[in-house]
């Protein structure tokens, strides 16, 4: 073997290697009653700080990324890396500013509470 294949040989050891991220969209479930819109996005694996969540007009964007530590080397693998996107319209009778999320158990939970305005309302009707 001569100088410049061990070099190549060499550099091709060092080289880092990298796999693309699986993308998936989550499952959902959608829920509406008088006051909110609740939205469940299961997302197993995905830790808060890899959670983004954004309105924008009209647009609900939820997306997280998944990432497995894994020590030794691997064998066979069909668990790896992955990252969740899904995009809903969303009317525009949502009050955005009172938007909530939480996570728990792999489980993505939004709140969109309708505003007042959206809300359906009793009509008394008086007599004349």
């Amino acid at each position: 073997m001569d100088r410049s294949q061990e070099i190549a040989k060499q550099e091709e050891k060092n080289i880092e290697k990298t796999k693309e991220l699986y993308k998936a969209t989550p499952a959902v479930d959608i829920y509406e009653n008088e006051d909110e819109i609740l939205i469940y996005a299961d997302m197993p694996g995905v830790v808060k700080d890899d959670i983004s969540v954004d309105i924008d007009n009209g647009t609900l964007s939820i997306s997280g990324v998944r990432k497995l530590s894994v020590t030794g080397s691997v064998t066979y693998e069909e668990f790896s890396d992955v990252e969740y996107v899904r995009n809903f319209s969303v009317p525009q009778t949502i009050d955005v500013e009172k938007v909530e999320a939480e996570l728990k158990n792999g489980v993505l939970r939004l709140h969109l509470p309708k505003s007042e305005a959206a809300k359906p309302r009793q009509i008394e009707i008086k007599t004349a």
